[in-house]
């Protein structure tokens, strides 16, 4: 699968029976095309994330394109949104935390110019919660609780304006919520089968997860939302 935003372009592969063929096969076809349309790849600046739960993991062979091997990381950011290989988010948490927590100073700063409270509100919803609501749906239901206070403390900081402001739960289900209607009225999504309505007509089948971290996942969540 290939994934391009503006000059970001990001190859995603599935290995099955540790057949690496297809996998390499997309990088190589990439490559060939780059060429013939007068693209040139940075290798230098391409990585490889392998992403691989099972307990005996293999020694993969490192990709190589254009004659040149491309470096394996643990986590690449990936538009806005730091991806570890093993799904976890504090790294990117850390990022946004810290990163909001920078933009408070000048929410303080505001706060003694006496600004209005409906402009600092204003503020705070565009340069700080943003911050804060990164690909949300994506993260936040796999944090950890220790994460999850870190970025709500954020927000009762924040506070300091005078009013209280949504907490990150809310957010997170509201937009979730939001995200899976429209996949329920859109048939052409890729996920739109996921959604199937039960006999009654009312409530959704819940997918089936064997692992904490699919349950946690947007789908399940999602689903369970609806039906909730």
């Amino acid at each position: 699968m290939l994934l391009k935003f503006a000059d970001d372009t990001t190859v995603i592969g599935l290995i099955r029976d540790d057949d690496e063929s297809a996998y390499r096969r997309e990088f190589e076809q990439l490559a060939v095309w780059c060429s013939q349309n007068n693209l040139e790849l940075n290798t230098l600046r391409m990585v490889e994330m392998i992403v691989d739960f099972r307990r005996n993991t293999p020694t993969l062979t490192p990709l190589t394109i254009l004659n040149s091997t491309v470096a394996a990381v643990e986590s690449f950011r990936f538009l806005g949104t730091t991806i570890s290989q093993d799904l976890k988010w504090e790294t990117h948490i850390d990022s946004i935390v810290r990163k909001a927590q920078q933009r408070l100073y000048f929410l303080r700063q505001l706060r003694k110019f006496n600004l209005p409270q409906v402009l600092l509100i204003q503020f705070y919803s565009a340069v700080i919660e943003s911050v804060l609501c990164i690909s949300v749906t994506v993260w936040f239901g796999s944090a950890t609780k220790s994460d999850i206070r870190r970025l709500q403390r954020t927000v009762w900081t924040a506070e300091i304006i005078g009013c209280p402001l949504p907490p990150l739960q809310e957010l997170y289900t509201s937009r979730v919520r939001k995200k899976a209607v429209k996949i329920t009225l859109d048939p052409t999504h890729p996920a739109h089968y996921l959604f199937e309505l039960l006999p009654s007509g009312r409530h959704f089948r819940a997918l089936s997860t064997r692992t904490v971290r699919h349950r946690n996942s947007f789908f399940p969540q999602a689903i369970h939302l609806m039906n909730g």
